[in-house]
């Protein structure tokens, strides 16, 4: 992301937590596509993934006053709670982790919206990229435990492979998915 868009998300979250309605306003604006895309990717469902879109706000407009910039960029708070929003979702309709990860890059949303607009945006097509660069196993488990919401133990299971295999491999996926983006 640019430095004066992460300065200008940084700003509005700040803004926000102060209680500025209008900074939330033009925080949501451009945000919520990108959101709105990681929702529909995790849950495969438009109208489930606008109620947690409004879910995933109204934390925001809560708890934007506890955004370090120190810990984090402003996107990655944005999509962490986005994620942790779907999964929790995911969770409670006890819904069967999909068996092949690989499918959630193959969901099509056919009505055009802000989903198509997240998909086509830099960072994923960067994510992306990197996650390609990855032994496919590692690939594969870090999308379904960060798109799909499986537990290591499931993976494991899934894997027939150690628990602590399979937490070594997501690890270390993880170390080089975060090298990739900083490099990329």
């Amino acid at each position: 992301m640019p430095t004066e868009d992460r300065a200008t998300l940084e700003r509005l979250l700040r803004e926000t937590g102060a209680g500025d309605a209008q900074a939330f306003q033009t925080l949501y604006r451009l945000s919520s596509a990108r959101l709105f895309g990681v929702c529909v990717r995790m849950l495969r469902d438009r109208d489930e993934a606008e109620e947690v879109l409004q879910e995933i706000y109204t934390t925001v407009w809560r708890r934007a006053a506890s955004f370090d910039p120190a810990l984090a960029a402003p996107q990655t708070w944005l999509v962490a709670l986005a994620r942790n929003k779907a999964i929790d979702r995911l969770r409670q309709r006890r819904e069967a982790t999909l068996e092949d990860a690989a499918a959630l890059d193959d969901v099509i949303d056919d009505r055009p919206g802000p989903s198509a607009d997240a998909e086509t945006q830099e960072g994923y097509r960067r994510l992306h990229d990197c996650l390609d660069a990855l032994d496919p196993k590692h690939a594969n488990s870090v999308r379904e435990a960060f798109f799909s919401g499986a537990t290591y133990m499931e993976l494991a299971t899934r894997l027939t492979v150690p628990l602590g295999t399979m937490k070594s491999w997501i690890r270390r996926a993880l170390i080089q998915l975060r090298s990739c983006l900083e490099t990329g």
